[in-house]
């Protein structure tokens, strides 16, 4: 999805759900009238609810944009996140602002208003980093997700200073030439919220370019790995499987599962963002294949570039998507790309046995 695309989908989400919880409390106020003793216990978690809640939702349907009904069964789930943290938050910065708002406490407004705008986009922030930890593939990376759920705190936390800053100017500077802004400074003020909440996690929820080849068909499991009791290389029993390089400048992993090396079906490999990763049925192959030549082609790595460099005398056996390639000339790879290496029997292509890949650079449509 474009990033632009993207950037204005959050804000009109950001925009929309903050003025849904304003619009709800000031129902709940005007209902039941006693509660206008205590306002902000009622518009805060109000509007953190409805944050949190649209925050998290947008992370889902933008991130997995063509699968809609696999999105709405995961918005679902994210509700038993975002709904106690946005009102946990909202209950907390609402009971404490309006206990600083008592003229007992002489504390200025603008202060107490930051401090509850603060805590507020910090807990939709969560919210939105505990969704994405919940369904994303990349979350079985410890470090990633760790490093995702602070960028969603932090840039909640960030977007809600923003926010306070650029109403407290609109205040003074425009407040005085529009008297009647003074009905209106709340719905103003969160709606800037909203917009700076949803600009913010556009940026730290965008894409991952992490480069991947997921592996398909030919990895379905077929029973236990018995490699290592003395077969040959290109032995059948010999699972598929990812290596590291001797020198330790390659290093392979899957995203969901670090400790794993038997490729299987549904399995992510995380590549690095440089080097030369080897493919074919060789002992000491970045990615071991049985049954495939002993070297049938190379990945480069450069960068967000991926370069497939098929062996002269094996670019027979190799298709992008379902096209095979008539010549050893190199292939630049695409997001969404099929890699499928057609197995060798006799000395001849096996059109009946093949092992395929999806190549990503970015991680749009995780459950794809």
């Amino acid at each position: 999805m474009n990033s632009l695309i993207r950037t204005w989908l959050y804000l009109v989400s950001g925009l929309v759900s903050a003025l849904i919880g304003w619009n709800i409390g000031q129902v709940l106020l005007t209902d039941f009238g006693w509660l206008k003793q205590i306002p902000e216990l009622i518009l805060f978690p109000s509007v953190a609810v409805s944050l949190a809640v649209g925050m998290s939702v947008t992370e889902i349907f933008v991130s997995n944009p063509t699968r809609f009904k696999l999105s709405l069964r995961t918005a679902k789930e994210s509700l038993k996140w975002a709904i106690p943290l946005g009102l946990f938050s909202g209950i907390i910065s609402g009971g404490i602002c309006q206990i600083l708002f008592m003229p007992a406490f002489r504390i200025p407004p603008t202060m107490v208003r930051i401090f509850g705008w603060l805590l507020i986009g910090g807990f939709a922030g969560l919210a939105e980093g505990f969704t994405w930890r919940q369904r994303s593939i990349e979350a079985g990376n410890k470090e990633r997700a760790d490093n995702r759920l602070r960028a969603s705190a932090f840039g909640g936390l960030g977007a809600s200073l923003m926010a306070a800053i650029i109403f407290e100017f609109l205040r003074k500077s425009i407040g005085d030439q529009l008297p009647g802004l003074q009905n209106f400074e709340d719905p103003l003020g969160f709606g800037i919220l909203g917009l700076c909440l949803g600009f913010v996690f556009s940026c730290t929820s965008s894409p991952s370019y992490l480069v991947a080849l997921r592996a398909g068909g030919g990895f379905e499991f077929t029973g236990d790995d018995y490699s290592g009791l003395g077969a040959d290389d290109d032995d059948l029993s010999v699972s598929p499987s990812i290596n590291q390089d001797s020198e330790g400048t390659i290093k392979l992993s899957f995203i969901n599962n670090s400790e794993m090396v038997v490729i299987e079906e549904g399995l992510s490999i995380q590549l690095p963002s440089s080097g030369k990763i080897h493919i074919g049925a060789a002992a000491k192959s970045h990615i071991r294949i049985p049954a495939l030549p002993t070297h049938v082609a190379d990945l480069e790595l450069k960068g967000r570039e991926t370069i497939l460099r098929p062996n002269g005398k094996f670019f027979g056996v190799i298709e992008i998507n379902g096209q095979k390639l008539f010549s050893k000339g190199s292939v630049t790879l695409k997001h969404n790309n099929v890699i499928t290496f057609y197995t060798v029997q006799n000395n001849a292509i096996n059109p009946k046995k093949f092992y395929r890949f999806v190549y990503y650079n970015r991680f749009l449509d995780p459950q794809a």
